[in-house]
């Protein structure tokens, strides 16, 4: 019998009802999900969006700000050294020349910069850092530039422009020479950055920074770079060329509509390599001029706030759907039940003769009953079982990882211990207390691994500071001592002279090394090269740790899940395949890298990449 049928009974009118009712009802709230659900989805996907970019804003402001904080009071500094005003006094001295020349290509070594020269009170230039390359800016007059002029004027130079020598695109910081009160020459430095540019590519979004008439003069998108986001007025254009701030590279205006609606600015670009829509957030840098802005594709978002609203109106279509159902097994319990009466009636009426057949049926409808019966509780039983394996499930998995993270320092304590017992009877007490001491300590450690585990779900709340990467090694040296000595490991540590101190956690970073190097020692101990090595580099502002061992290295195509929970290449029962996970996650806690790959000559190659303190790397910049 259809569903059809079934409501076109008589008995069944209640029933047509409901259902045209529910299917109504459905058809109304697909078409609200569709109309103003979309509309919602939309808005919220996009302030996800915008959210993404400010942080990436913030993130680019601050790097813009360090980079010009970097060489802002530099050009001060120098035009203060006796060599730069005695050169001012005497430009024609050939032996001043070569001596600042010198001078000014050391400094612009030391800190990095792009080019530092010196300029006489006419622009021209005297002195220069690149004064033995290809394209010197010796004898070229630099009067034209705001940096130049703003300088020679007693205050602060600073401009962004394309070299008209070096055609390398800087930012310029000038300061005045001053003898006996009076300004008599600038000094200028130029910051190059095509380095910040490169940190900007290959993310989900694009960075562009605006002079004060709209051109675009960097982005991670080189296609864009010398577009106007602005009309080009004949007054823009002639005050760029007044500073010559592009020399002589040709500007056009980038193609583009706006789209903003009451929340968000969006734009789309017309042109052919990057057409579509982008949502924009800005910020003004006011102490340099310019205008910051982030564009995310919004592709992304329209795509995630339609599947959204599909998945809405499906399930509001499985809901009518399920009504559906339901109304039909009404109506068919409905007729059940009045064919059932039909059958009573006619049974009544035939008492005398089908008395055995109604026992029959009798004894039927009550073995279907049992059967029921039976089945609810079974289903509820199994109801039940489902629950209480979920619960097993979850206390399963956090067993296995305390029982991963305490095995160590359970191991060294319980070695720590028989050496103690055995000192103990050889009457050596100090020594023994020692070995008690360092029982505590581990205890202590595995105190602070059971806080680790319990946040390890979430971001952890330990501040980080600064970790001695010598003090940290030895700590987990000091735990595997044991094993490193039972397996027969020849282990080289080779740390620079110089103290190293990484933004971490000590506990957790002592953590990460000793998982490392447990995992190295596995691969080598049933092997015949037992070797190991271990060592420290710092590397600019970051510091590398390289864990090297002579094992059978990584198999191929295994590298990009090695870090995955659960996942091991050991044998069975000799690793659950969290440490290299956990430890994973720990590194990005401290805005590190965590690398995996086998060395050219063999064996797995291990690479902990973290942040050097500040404080220490300006210190060695200093030097």
């Amino acid at each position: 019998m259809t569903l059809a049928q079934a409501i076109s009974a008589p008995w069944q009118q209640p029933y047509k009802r409901r259902w045209l009712a529910a299917a109504g009802f459905a058809v109304l709230a697909m078409a609200a999900v569709a109309i103003w659900g979309s509309g919602y989805a939309h808005r919220f996907y996009l302030d996800e969006a915008n959210a993404r970019g400010t942080n990436t804003l913030r993130l680019a402001l601050a790097v813009l700000r360090g980079q010009t904080a970097r060489y802002e009071n530099l050009p001060e500094v120098i035009a203060n050294f006796e060599e730069i005003e005695a050169l001012i006094a005497d430009p024609d001295n050939p032996e001043l020349i070569d001596e600042v020349n010198l001078y000014l290509k050391e400094i612009n070594s030391q800190f990095e910069s792009s080019d530092i020269y010196l300029m006489a009170d006419d622009g021209t230039t005297i002195a220069a850092s690149n004064f033995d390359t290809p394209v010197p800016f010796v004898g070229e007059n630099f009067r034209y530039r705001p940096y130049f002029y703003d300088a020679i004027d007693g205050g602060e130079g600073r401009f962004f422009a394309l070299g008209t020598t070096s055609f390398k695109r800087g930012y310029y910081f000038g300061a005045p020479v001053v003898i006996d009160g009076e300004p008599r020459g600038v000094v200028a430095v130029k910051a190059d950055v095509d380095s910040i540019e490169e940190t900007w590519r290959g993310g989900d979004f694009e960075i562009v920074v605006t002079d004060p008439e709209g051109i675009i003069f960097m982005s991670s998108h080189p296609g864009w770079l010398y577009n106007s986001l602005l009309p080009l007025t004949p007054e823009r254009i002639a005050r760029t060329a007044e500073t010559r701030r592009y020399a002589e590279t040709e500007l056009r205006e980038l193609p583009y509509t706006e789209a903003n609606d009451d929340q968000h600015r969006l734009m789309r670009i017309e042109e052919p390599e990057t057409a579509g829509e982008y949502l924009v957030v800005s910020e003004a840098m006011p102490e340099a001029d310019w205008r910051v802005s982030v564009l995310l594709d919004t592709a992304s978002a329209r795509a995630q706030a339609a599947t959204t609203t599909i998945i809405a109106v499906l399930a509001i279509a499985l809901g009518t759907l399920a009504a559906a159902i339901y109304i039909q097994r009404r109506a068919r319990l409905r007729e059940r039940l009045h064919l059932q009466r039909e059958t009573k009636e006619l049974l009544e009426r035939r008492v005398a003769e089908r008395t055995a057949e109604l026992a029959s049926v009798n004894l039927k409808l009550e073995e279907e009953v049992a059967e029921r019966r039976a089945t609810e509780q079974m289903l509820r039983k199994t109801q039940s079982d489902l629950v209480q394996a979920g619960k097993l499930a979850a206390l399963g998995q956090m067993s296995a990882a305390l029982s991963h993270e305490f095995n160590q320092p359970l191991a060294a304590a319980k070695n720590y211990a028989d050496n103690a017992l055995v000192l103990i009877e050889r009457g050596r007490i100090e020594d023994a207390r020692v070995n008690v001491n360092r029982i505590s300590g581990l205890m202590d450690r595995m105190s602070a691994i059971s806080r680790h585990l319990r946040n390890f779900a979430r971001k952890p709340n330990e501040k980080l500071a600064p970790v001695p990467l010598e003090q940290v090694v030895s700590d987990t040296l000091e735990i595997l001592n044991w094993r490193i000595k039972a397996a027969d490991v020849d282990l080289t540590v080779d740390l620079p002279g110089e103290p190293l101190e990484v933004v971490a956690g000590p506990v957790r970073l002592q953590q990460v090394l000793v998982n490392i190097l447990t995992n190295a020692i596995d691969a080598v101990e049933t092997g015949t090269d037992r070797r190991i090595a271990l060592a420290a580099r710092r590397q600019g502002e970051r510091v590398a740790i390289i864990i090297r061992d002579h094992g059978p290295g990584i198999p191929p195509g295994l590298a990009e899940r090695i870090f995955d929970p659960f996942f091991s290449t050991k044998g069975v029962g000799k690793g659950l395949g969290l440490g290299l996970s956990i430890s994973y996650n720990i590194i990005k806690d401290f805005d590190g890298d965590l690398r995996v790959g086998n060395h050219p000559d063999g064996g797995a190659l291990f690479t902990v990449e973290l942040r050097a303190m500040p404080g220490d790397f300006m210190t060695e910049a200093a030097q």
